[in-house]
């Protein structure tokens, strides 16, 4: 099993389930999340395991020590007696945005304080149906907003749109699509709303509700609401949360207002 787990051979992880536990298919499939005959593929060898949300729902389903994750390459799910107590800091790990879209939502409508650091954000609040701006603007009690965005005019913004194989033109008028559907909010009853934008190339996602923070990553080829989300809280000793949240507050000293004003 110990082999299995490091080559990430869930095929032969789920046989071992089954022939030492004694469960049927049928209970392992409800255990995992996963229909029966997908499970059998994957069994079978007709079918691979490369999501880490899959790769999640299997330890959940199976009940996996921390130990077992870790070979796995999950975080485990709580720090052994003695341990670092940051490992406890990783409370969950998703596919994509995609996963944990509706826990974002909830967050955005009852959170104190929301820190975002993005690209662009047209898919988070700039537009009426973007991920966060509904919640963010029918809440009922005040909220605080800080946005980081590229900025359009950094050499940072024309490698990134290389990377990602977009026009500098249409990449950096999303940025600014964005900027003026931001302005939009100015003035909102209970949302006080910061924009500044950093010339770095970029690297983090981050989405941060009072103490949970949502971490993903700009790949060379990807947009970072496609990277996995680490789901980071902060924990006594721990390195990860508070590392993340330096980085944000010194990208935020070191960054622009939009046009020199005081937003």
């Amino acid at each position: 099993m110990r082999s299995a787990l490091a080559a990430r051979d869930i095929a032969a992880v789920l046989r071992f389930a089954q022939q030492y536990s004694g469960a049927s298919q049928a209970r392992l499939a409800t255990a995992t999340g996963m229909g029966q005959g997908r499970l059998n593929e994957i069994i079978n060898g007709k079918r691979t395991v490369t999501k880490l949300d899959v790769y999640e729902r299997i330890a959940d389903g199976l009940a996996m020590p921390d130990a077992a994750r870790a070979l796995l390459g999950l975080a485990p799910r709580r720090a052994e007696a003695g341990a670092l107590a940051g490992h406890a800091e990783i409370a969950n790990v998703y596919g994509s945005q995609a996963d944990v879209a509706r826990e974002l939502r909830e967050h955005a409508g009852t959170a104190e304080a929301l820190d975002i650091l993005a690209v662009r954000v047209l898919g988070l609040v700039a537009m009426n149906d973007s991920l966060l701006r509904g919640p963010l603007t029918g809440r009922k009690t005040p909220v605080r907003v800080r946005v980081l965005l590229l900025d359009p005019d950094a050499p940072a913004a024309a490698i990134r749109a290389e990377e990602i194989a977009e026009s500098v033109e249409s990449f950096t008028a999303g940025i600014r699509l964005s900027l003026a559907r931001l302005a939009e909010l100015d003035g909102h009853p209970r949302m006080r709303l910061q924009v500044r934008l950093y010339d770095d190339l970029p690297t983090w996602r981050m989405l941060s509700f009072d103490g949970t923070l949502y971490l993903s990553a700009f790949g060379s080829t990807h947009e970072g609401h496609r990277s996995g989300v680490y789901k980071l809280t902060a924990a006594a000793d721990g390195v990860l949360h508070a590392g993340f949240r330096r980085h944000y507050d010194d990208v935020w000293r070191r960054a622009r207002r939009p046009g020199g004003d005081d937003r």
